[in-house]
């Protein structure tokens, strides 16, 4: 927390301004465009999942559609694929970045419509908080005329090409759960591309109410709103944004002086000057599962909080039957990968004490 985030809940309070409506939700909003950059126009949601369900309404995507999703993320990339009895394709990762692999997702592309059912939209995570290669991906999107969905919910603060993430695709979704680089303790956003995109989004997700004096519905809505006391705390934390961005990535640094001498361990960063990342996580990769393992118990140990990077969509029980392209980049990276301790908040002790265990750890291989 920033220390303003108190006073604008505060003001909801005062205001008596507590429904999923009011100023703070509309400050919240109009703080993310600022940030966020010409052209982008956001409807505060209840999660990240909502704005990724809401994505994929207004793309159109229906029952037994196909949808392409990365494979090498957090399931809530792919569970409102199914909300919507839609199909996931799941598409393996490239090696730079550890994001959607184009080569594989044309492949996937082609595959699919050579089967007689062409994708209708594609969902396109930025993993830890690092840019995807969205000029190849927008090239395919655009070539194949499907909708692109951008993931965002690590990446509030990371650009490509100067141009913020959340704002590449057709449609982009933000996350402020607990775990991002601004909470708002639970809530999302939608990134829009117009107002009238917007306001769409807002009537779906505030139970798709018709204009009427009485209550009248001609589709489905949902309950997706932000809370103005929630958009309080998120008006604080943007005031914190840039400030918890400059800890992230020193933590990397830290981390990347750390790991300097050890050439059996591979520290995830940017590929390129065209990448910019928040560095939400830093992630490790070592040469095999088995000191993966024993790095991550030996800090276990020492009450220090490590954990394996995200176990890939199409190896989880819940979406194996669906299709997968690709090779083995998000497996390996599953099996070797190692998310360590990145917190806005560690003090110079707890670098102190990590240092401490990886340092003795490496000493007693």
């Amino acid at each position: 927390m920033g220390g303003t985030e108190q006073k604008y809940v505060q003001e909801a309070f005062d205001t008596n301004w507590v429904a999923p409506l009011g100023p703070n939700v509309n400050a919240f909003e109009k703080g993310l465009e600022s940030y966020l950059g010409a052209n982008s126009h956001v409807a505060a949601l209840s999660s990240g999942t909502a704005a990724l369900h809401l994505a994929l309404i207004m793309a159109g995507v229906e029952s037994g559609d196909v949808v392409l999703c990365q494979t090498f993320t957090f399931s809530a990339s792919a569970n409102p694929i199914v909300y919507q009895s839609a199909v996931p394709v799941f598409v393996d990762s490239e090696k730079d970045t550890w994001n959607i692999c184009p080569n594989a997702l044309e492949a996937a592309i082609k595959d699919q419509i050579k089967k007689g059912q062409k994708p209708k939209a594609m969902i396109v995570v930025h993993l830890y908080g690092m840019p995807a290669k969205m000029n190849e991906i927008q090239q395919i999107a655009k070539k194949y005329e499907i909708t692109l969905i951008e993931d965002a919910a690590e990446a509030l603060g990371s650009n490509y090409k100067g141009q913020q993430c959340g704002t590449l695709g057709d449609v982009g979704i933000l996350s402020f759960n607990g775990n991002k680089i601004i909470t708002t303790s639970g809530g999302g956003a939608l990134v829009c591309k117009s107002e009238l995109e917007k306001k769409n989004a807002i009537f779906l997700a505030t139970q798709a109410r018709d204009e009427a004096p009485h209550y009248e519905h001609s589709q489905v809505g949902y309950n997706y709103r932000m809370s103005n006391i929630v958009a309080g705390i998120g008006r604080g934390q943007l005031e914190v944004l840039d400030a918890h961005i400059e800890n992230r990535s020193a933590m990397h640094f830290f981390y990347k002086a750390l790991f300097a001498n050890y050439t059996e361990v591979t520290l995830f960063e940017e590929p390129g000057e065209a990448f910019y990342s928040n560095h939400w996580l830093s992630a490790i990769v070592l040469p095999s599962y088995e000191m993966r393992e024993s790095l991550r118990l030996h800090l276990e140990k020492a009450n220090i909080e490590s954990r394996p990077l995200w176990k890939p969509m199409h190896l989880q029980p819940v979406f194996s039957k669906y299709a997968y392209y690709g090779e083995t980049v998000s497996e390996d990276l599953f099996q070797k990968g190692l998310c360590l301790p990145s917190g806005s908040n560690l003090t110079n002790d707890d670098r102190s004490r990590i240092k401490k265990e990886i340092i003795t750890f490496f000493e007693n291989q």
